[in-house]
């Protein structure tokens, strides 16, 4: 999501010693230092992912339905998705964590997400994506980018990119290598599998999970949910390349956006239901079912 950039009133002190916290860096135009291609993964990702994730439970993840995309990251590991929910639901809903590596919290929750909509799928068949972006989840420390240095949440194919999102670059964050949207748009491997699946699946609603801003983020038709949980409304803006611009604004298909407060602290239990069950009520209200 947006830095302080972006979106000035974001920014807080506590993001601040969370960077210093993780000591992070990428290297533009190039794979960071050590970014040799990864092998392949096989088999399940809990255990990969048991010892990065706060609040994880790696047998919860264990009973998920969990298997592989057929893509991969640019250090070559499986990018994991799941489905849950009727294949005739009248609502598709398409779940995306850690877009950006470094909010590990976004991953959590799309986890814990994945589980209660196994409890209780309802109306909806819900795709998930928990680990959007592996090689800067598992990298050390994690970062924001890929193992391209691309900021991935930069590198959608939005109106008129090729002027845009490089101007935006150089004139708004002053070259800031978290924040570079790649040499062309979706130039990554990550950000062609969520093309390929809004294409694909065809989701009538892309939920995209964040941090650490602790706000609630809202592109395209429909109105807007007014909070999730403890999240309150707060519209950041539409940047060159990001998803919401592509998704909400350019595509027409309604991209929420969830800013958790922490990106190192999962919510409690208690907090992610709450977001789950506001977000779901929402959808009945506001969302055209097919």
């Amino acid at each position: 999501m947006p830095g302080a950039a972006d979106h000035p009133k974001a920014w807080r002190v506590g993001q601040a010693l969370v960077c210093a916290w993780l000591g992070l860096s990428a290297q533009v135009g190039a794979a960071p230092a050590g970014a040799a291609a990864a092998p392949p993964q096989p088999g399940a990702p809990c255990s990969l992912w048991n010892h990065r994730l706060p609040g994880f439970q790696s047998q919860d993840c264990a009973a998920l339905p969990l298997k592989p995309s057929g893509a991969r990251s640019v250090q070559g590991r499986e990018l994991w998705m799941g489905d849950v929910g009727p294949a005739t639901a009248p609502l598709k809903v398409l779940v995306l964590g850690a877009i950006h590596g470094d909010e590990l919290s976004a991953s959590s929750v799309a986890l814990q997400w994945m589980g209660l909509a196994q409890q209780a799928p309802g109306t909806a068949r819900w795709r998930f994506v928990p680990v959007l972006n592996p090689d800067g989840l598992l990298a050390q420390p994690p970062r924001r980018t890929n193992a391209h240095g691309v900021d991935l949440n930069r590198n959608f194919p939005t109106p008129r990119w090729e002027q845009e999102a490089p101007r935006y670059w150089v004139q708004r964050t002053r070259k800031d290598p978290r924040r570079w949207p790649g040499p062309k748009p979706l130039s990554e491997p990550e950000s062609r599998l969520v093309q390929a699946q809004m294409e694909a699946f065809a989701p009538d609603l892309i939920v995209s999970i964040h941090a650490p801003y602790g706000v609630l983020d809202f592109d395209g038709p429909s109105e807007a949910p007014k909070h999730l949980g403890r999240l309150t409304l707060d519209p950041v803006g539409v940047f060159p390349g990001s998803l919401g611009y592509y998704g909400g604004v350019h595509k027409g298909v309604p991209v929420v956006t969830i800013e958790l407060p922490n990106a190192l602290r999962a919510p409690l239990p208690a907090e992610t239901r709450q977001m789950w069950q506001d977000l779901q009520r929402w959808m009945g209200e506001h969302l055209q079912r097919r």
